[in-house]
C-alpha cells in the first residue's frame, strides 16, 4: 500500500500534548457522569416495561407522548421503530406488563380516535434482573480487559499489555463521558459497542505492536523514540484506510438506522475515532514512558551500587 508511504510524522514528539487533551477529555467526562449521578443506563439495568406499537397511520412521539402523559407515563421514553408508523415506549417506572399495556392501550385510544393501533409487543425487565445484568455488563468488560492483558504478555512483553490497556481504558472513559455529557442512554446494544470498541482498538494497536516489535530488530542502533515513531509511519496507511472504511460504514448506519440502533452506531463511531488516536498518541507512547522509566532506575540502582 503506497498511501503515506514516505510519511515522516513526529508523533512521539506530540505525546505530551496528546496525553494532556486526553487526560482533560476524560476529566471533563468523570465530572459530567458525577454530575449526572452516575450514566444515564436504560430500561436494561434499571428495569421497566417497553411497549412496542404500530399504527395504521404516521405518528409523531409529541403526539405519543401528549397520549400517554395522563395516564402517568410522561416521563417514557419513545422512539421511532422502522418507518413513522411504529414506535417503542419505554417505561422505566416498572409498574407489570398487564398493568402498564392497559393503561397505555387505554391512553392511546382515548387520544387517537381517527389512528387504530396494535399493540405488538410488551416485555419487562424486573429491578433483580436489571441489577444483575449491570454487574454481567461490568464483569464483561473487565473481563475482555483482563483476557487483553495475558494475551499481549504472552505474545509480546508485559509493558506492551500495560500499554494497550491503559490505551483500551482511555477509549471506554472518553466515550463513556461523551455519553455522560450528551445525555445519552446506556443500553445492551451500546454495552455490546464498548466491547467492540475494546476489540477494534486491540486490532489496531497490536498492529502496530508488531511493526515495532520487527523494527526493535532492524532498527538496533537507533534510540527507543524513533523506532516507536517509524513503526507508526509505517502503519500509517493502514490505519488510516481501515478507520475511514470502518467509521464510512457505522456512519451510514447511524443515519438510516434509526432511533433503535442509534446509541449502538453512535458508541461505534466514537470508538472507532477515539480507538484510532489511542493506538497512535497513548498505546505506543506508553512503551516510551516505560523504557525511559526503565533506564532510570537502572542507572539509579547502578548509581546506588557504585557508592557502595
Amino acid at each position: 500500500m503506497n498511501l503515506f508511504s514516505d510519511t515522516n510524522i513526529d508523533f512521539t514528539g506530540k505525546r505530551k500534548i496528546a496525553i494532556s487533551i486526553s487526560i482533560l477529555f476524560i476529566v471533563v467526562g468523570i465530572i459530567s457522569i458525577v454530575a449526572h449521578g452516575g450514566p444515564r443506563l436504560g430500561i436494561d439495568f434499571l428495569g421497566g416495561t417497553l411497549v412496542q406499537v404500530k399504527f395504521e397511520n404516521p405518528v409523531t412521539s409529541t403526539d405519543i407522548r401528549s397520549a400517554i402523559s395522563p395516564a402517568g407515563y410522561g416521563g417514557a421514553v419513545i422512539q421511532k421503530f422502522g418507518d413513522d408508523r411504529e414506535v417503542l415506549i419505554r417505561i422505566l417506572e416498572a409498574k407489570g406488563d398487564t398493568e402498564a399495556a392497559a393503561l397505555i392501550s387505554q391512553a392511546l385510544t382515548d387520544y387517537f380516535t381517527t389512528n387504530p393501533y396494535e399493540i405488538r409487543r410488551v416485555e419487562k425487565v424486573g429491578p433483580k434482573i436489571g441489577e444483575e445484568l449491570r454487574g454481567k455488563a461490568v464483569l464483561a468488560i473487565l473481563g475482555a480487559m483482563l483476557g487483553i492483558v495475558i494475551y499481549i504478555t504472552f505474545r509480546f512483553e508485559f509493558k506492551f499489555a500495560i500499554g494497550a490497556l491503559i490505551a483500551l481504558a482511555h477509549d471506554v472513559l472518553i466515550t463513556l463521558g461523551i455519553f455522560s455529557l450528551l445525555d445519552i442512554e446506556i443500553t445492551l446494544a451500546v454495552i455490546a459497542a464498548f466491547l467492540t470498541i475494546v476489540g477494534y482498538s486491540l486490532n489496531d494497536t497490536i498492529v502496530i505492536y508488531d511493526r515495532i516489535r520487527e523494527n526493535i530488530k532492524a532498527m538496533r542502533r537507533e534510540n527507543y523514540e524513533k523506532i516507536i515513531n517509524t513503526s507508526i509511519n509505517n502503519s500509517l496507511a493502514r490505519t488510516v484506510v481501515t478507520s475511514l472504511t470502518t467509521f464510512m460504514v457505522v456512519f451510514i448506519l447511524y443515519i438510516i438506522g434509526g432511533e433503535v440502533i442509534s446509541g449502538f452506531s453512535f458508541a461505534m463511531m466514537l470508538g472507532v475515532v477515539v480507538g484510532t488516536y489511542s493506538s497512535i498518541f497513548i498505546a505506543s507512547p506508553v512503551l516510551i514512558e516505560w523504557h525511559e522509566w526503565a533506564i532510570a532506575k537502572k542507572s539509579a540502582e547502578l548509581a546506588a551500587s557504585s557508592t557502595r
